[in-house]
């Protein structure tokens, strides 16, 4: 900053090209200054005719404006202006060869506004409304006013008129000008931002409101049109928001842009332009002397290409000078290298033919450099690992290798070492890569835990009828013999086979048990009859819990079993038997990944097998099996999978009519109730190991 503070001031300035070479030399007269209020100051420039249109530029830090005026000589007596105002402090006279250039010193950054009167310039300074922006509340900057048109007799105006998103999410407004000579003024009206095109036409298709609320910008409205000879362009923002516009050449662009938030929250558009704001105004001005007074503001020492020539048009307003150094190069088709405080500037293809030249010349000095041989002991990797990643890509692509031509890599796997023979700059990146590589690979212990609950209830209940009667008639052996009241009756006829229900429905047992019962007999002068009710009931209730464990590198895959194999036979096409194996075993396979934040992303698969019951073609197997891919942080537990099985099954067997019978049918049925519940839950808990931690 104290650079440019020297260059405003001293008489040696740079001469800047002038806006409109007059055919004669204009004089400054007299320079006058009035206080229209505390914070705005007004200058009252007079010349010995009409005032030439001058050119400026700017600086926030120290606040400072300048104003050049080409073929003007200084015949008022003075080289300064004491003020000490509220926003003017002095004003510095300066004159060069056939350029005189008037420097405003402020008290603080302050807007302002040019017009002509008679033989006279007036520069009205305000330092009110630069103030409120400065407070971070909504932008308030009025009065960016660029150069007047200039008369050519031909009346220049709008050609186009676009909008774009920016990469940063700010709005930009771009309007194509027929002529670089249209008078420009922008300034906040209310809550909008006006732009004023002077002595300028609008073709009746542009005349129109564009709705742009859904690109998402600060900007929701864009209207134009004409009002006379001038056309006005209103900007609806929203939001908190802040501007700048500049031109180059046909081009005008305004961009707006969320503000801060007055907490050092920087806008969008200020992350990728960090430099000093700066203003400036040129008008047909060589590029040369556009980068010479970016120098100059930057105290950059800028080396400029013989091959960089021409004039540009440029208006910027309150821009980063490292955006403003950007939009200069886009509009000529240049581009710059940097080195330490050093900026070669130059046209794209003269810059990409001098480092392709640089390359190939590089290139050839590697052909001709000599080879020297290195052994790179390893310490964690594996050497035939390492000399398969230095050879990928040899002989087939050169591009993909990270040797060169003449590089040849050996490994030793006794000591683990690898030979590598190249030139020095590839033996240092060789090293450098093996430095990243060759270190402990971070290692992760995972416990599954498998839990399954079993909760069953059963129930049967049942009867049997027995009946028994005798013939007396018979008067064969074995008949049935009774004693009544003391006497002892024989009656003869055939043996009835009194085990032989003429109901049979008892209750089944469960797990082996047999079920309990009571029996009733009924005795009569001609038989017996036998009632036996039988009934049991069983409730069990488990839990298993399985918790295999392993620890494994990062993105190693580790496999844990246990269990048995189940034989079994089976017969080949020749008819020969032969015994194979199936494995039922609780098995944990698990691929880890440690991501940065330290989580651990795991391709897991748990089997949970079992032997079932057996089969013609030989023992079932019981299978349990999730395969899934989880993040898990450092530490955590997460449930991977579950099943749930609820069985509940209720039978009646009955005798048909006589069961249906209310109350008394139950004695002429059979019921069973079977119900059974069982649930898997599989967690799942990573935790990544320190170098002392165990499995303990």
């Amino acid at each position: 900053m104290t650079k440019i503070l020297s260059c405003l001031t001293q008489t040696a300035f740079l001469l800047i090209a002038p806006f409109a070479l007059a055919a004669e030399m204009a004089s400054i007269t007299s320079i006058d200054v009035s206080n229209v209020s505390a914070e705005k100051q007004v200058v009252k420039v007079t010349f010995n005719g009409a005032p030439p249109t001058p050119t400026s530029f700017s600086v926030n830090t120290p606040p400072r404006i300048a104003f050049d005026f080409a073929n003007t000589t200084n015949q008022a007596g003075k080289s300064s202006v004491q003020v000490n105002g509220a926003s003017l402090r002095m004003i510095n006279v300066a004159e060069g060869t056939g350029r005189t250039r008037l420097v405003f010193n402020l008290q603080k950054p302050a807007s302002y506004e040019t017009t002509v009167e008679n033989n006279s310039l007036l520069i009205s300074i305000d330092g009110a409304s630069t103030a409120s922006v400065n407070k971070n509340s909504a932008p308030t900057r009025t009065n960016a006013q660029f150069a007047e048109s200039k008369q050519t007799g031909k009346r220049e105006g709008i050609q186009d008129i676009d909008f774009r998103r920016g990469s940063a999410g700010e709005g930009k407004v771009v309007i194509d000008l027929s002529s670089s000579n249209v008078g420009i003024d922008i300034r906040q009206q209310g809550k909008k931002l006006l732009v004023e095109f002077s002595k300028a036409s609008l073709p009746k298709n542009l005349e129109r409101s564009l709705d742009v609320a859904d690109f998402g910008t600060p900007i929701q409205k864009v209207d134009t049109f004409s009002q006379g000879d001038t056309i006005k362009m209103l900007i609806e923002p929203k939001g908190n928001w802040e501007y700048s516009a500049y031109q180059t050449e046909n081009r005008f662009v305004v961009e707006v842009r969320d503000a801060a938030d007055g907490k050092g929250k920087a806008s969008l558009a200020k992350q990728n332009y960090k430099g000093e704001k700066l203003s400036l105004n040129f008008q047909s001005v060589e590029i040369r002397t556009v980068l010479q007074v970016i120098a100059e503001f930057t105290g950059l020492n800028i080396i400029t290409s013989d091959t960089v020539n021409g004039a540009l048009t440029l208006r910027l307003k309150d821009v980063p000078w490292d955006q403003a150094l950007d939009i200069i190069l886009q509009a000529k088709g240049l581009d710059q290298r940097k080195s330490g405080n050093v900026l070669w500037i130059a046209p794209r293809d003269e810059l990409a033919a001098k480092e392709t030249a640089e390359l190939e010349a590089k290139k050839k000095i590697s052909g001709l450099e000599p080879t020297r041989t290195e052994y790179f002991l390893l310490k964690y990797a594996k050497a035939i690992d390492a000399q398969k990643l230095l050879s990928e890509g040899k002989g087939k692509d050169a591009s993909t290798s990270l040797l060169s031509e003449r590089g040849t890599v050996a490994s030793d796997l006794r000591t683990n070492q690898i030979i590598v023979q190249d030139i020095p700059s590839k033996l240092e990146q060789v090293r450098e890569l093996l430095s990243k590589i060759d270190v402990p690979v971070r290692q992760v212990m995972i416990e599954a835990r498998i839990v399954e609950a079993e909760d069953g209830f059963t129930k049967n209940l049942g009867v049997k009828w027995n009946g028994l009667y005798a013939n007396k008639n018979a008067g064969v052996a074995g008949g049935l013999t009774t004693k009544e009241y003391g006497t002892t009756n024989t009656f003869t006829g055939p043996a009835l086979d009194g085990s032989k229900p003429s109901v049979n429905l008892p209750a089944a047992a469960i797990g082996g048990f047999n079920p309990g019962s009571i029996a009733l007999l009924l005795a009569g002068s001609d038989g017996l009859l036998g009632l036996e009710l039988s009934a049991l009931e069983q409730d069990g209730k488990g839990k298993i819990v399985s918790s295999p464990r392993l620890v494994t590198a990062d993105q190693v895959e580790a496999v844990i079993e246990d269990g048995q194999e189940i034989p079994y036979s089976e017969s080949s096409q020749n008819g020969a038997t032969s015994v194979s194996f199936k494995k039922a075993t609780l098995s944990l396979k698990v691929t880890p990944q440690i991501t940065p934040d330290g989580s651990v992303f795991m391709d897991v698969a748990v089997n949970k097998d079992s032997r079932g019951e057996a089969t013609l073609s030989g023992p079932a197997i019981n299978t349990k099996q999730i395969k899934t891919k989880v993040l898990v942080e450092n530490g955590g537990t997460v449930v991977i999978g579950g099943i749930y099985i609820e069985d509940t099954t209720n039978t009646v067997t009955q005798i048909p009519l006589l069961g249906d019978i209310p109350v008394m049918g139950n004695l002429f049925k059979n019921r069973t109730s079977v119900k059974a519940k069982r649930e898997l839950l599989i967690f799942l808990t990573p935790r990544v190991l320190q170098s002392d931690l165990t499995l303990r």
